[in-house]
């Protein structure tokens, strides 16, 4: 009677333990989305079809690729007609001023234009500020920030915004130029004040690598304490790597590393990140997954 006692005990614990792969394995498959992922880039553009299956296997069901200048527009455009599940964004990224023509705004006008009745074209952007850039005409990004904003508001877009040592002067912008869509402040790693503001604003907060790194304890205590429905996920890849992988090409597919992190920090489960920031991914950029 002891040992049948026993072997229940063991079973039962037995079956525990397997309940508890399972379910594990269950969350795991919880589908995700990266709202900022430059998947034109290498390494990606070396095998993209390879590395999209990689990003699939992890769970990742979309991609948003934000574009940098009429240097990758076309090419990104064409990038999103072949695979399914890549969408993407215009944009003239102040990172890259020196590459932009005179005319920039003027052709990414007849960009959007031309890309009105793509459905896989969900933003405008990658824009904003960046004055951390040397030698940077910040009255050239003003300008060219204020016309992307007022784009969006024309072709009915939301924004992916880029910010660097600018806080204040892109808060300035947003107010006087309300995106009536919405968008997503990039890579954010700022402060509960500053997140509060932008939330206000309609911008939802883009969550990467940042957070997986010990030291980032503002942003972390920031990020627990916002809504979950005004988070997104993302790993801006090849850039921003994560913990662990630092020196190496940042992925799609670490982008479970990313919402593990964010569930530990907020006392949420992996699938109640993954569905709540699903959800708002597809209604912010009115895709489907």
């Amino acid at each position: 009677m002891t040992r049948l006692m026993d072997n229940s005990r063991h079973n039962k614990h037995h079956f525990l333990n397997i309940d508890t792969k399972i379910m594990a394995v269950r969350e795991k498959q919880s589908v995700v989305i990266d709202s900022h992922c430059h998947f034109d880039f290498a390494p990606f553009s070396e095998d993209p079809t390879q590395a999209w299956a990689q990003a699939q296997q992890a769970g990742v069901k979309a991609l948003v690729i934000p574009t940098v200048g009429s240097s990758n527009w076309q090419t990104v455009a064409s990038l999103c007609q072949q695979f399914t599940g890549l969408y993407y964004g215009l944009g003239i990224h102040p990172f890259f001023s020196h590459q932009h023509s005179v005319n920039v705004v003027a052709e990414l006008a007849c960009q959007l234009t031309q890309a009105k009745d793509d459905e896989r074209c969900v933003a405008v952007g990658e824009c904003g500020l960046d004055f951390a850039v040397a030698d940077v005409n910040q009255d050239q990004q003003l300008q060219w920030l204020q016309a992307q904003l007022q784009f969006a508001n024309e072709y009915d877009l939301p924004v992916i915004l880029h910010c660097r040592k600018a806080f204040p002067e892109l808060l300035k912008l947003l107010r006087q130029h309300p995106p009536k869509m919405g968008g997503v402040y990039h890579g954010f790693s700022g402060s509960y004040q500053q997140a509060t503001q932008l939330i206000d604003l309609g911008i939802k907060i883009g969550i990467g690598g940042t957070i997986t790194y010990s030291r980032a304890q503002k942003t972390r205590a920031t990020i627990a304490k916002l809504p979950l429905s005004t988070l997104l996920l993302e790993t801006d890849a090849p850039d921003m790597p994560i913990f662990g992988y630092q020196g190496q090409p940042n992925r799609p597919e670490r982008l479970v590393d990313i919402v593990t992190t964010l569930a530990d920090i907020r006392g949420d489960t992996y699938a109640q990140i993954a569905q709540a920031t699903t959800l708002t991914c597809t209604e912010l950029f009115q895709i489907k997954v």
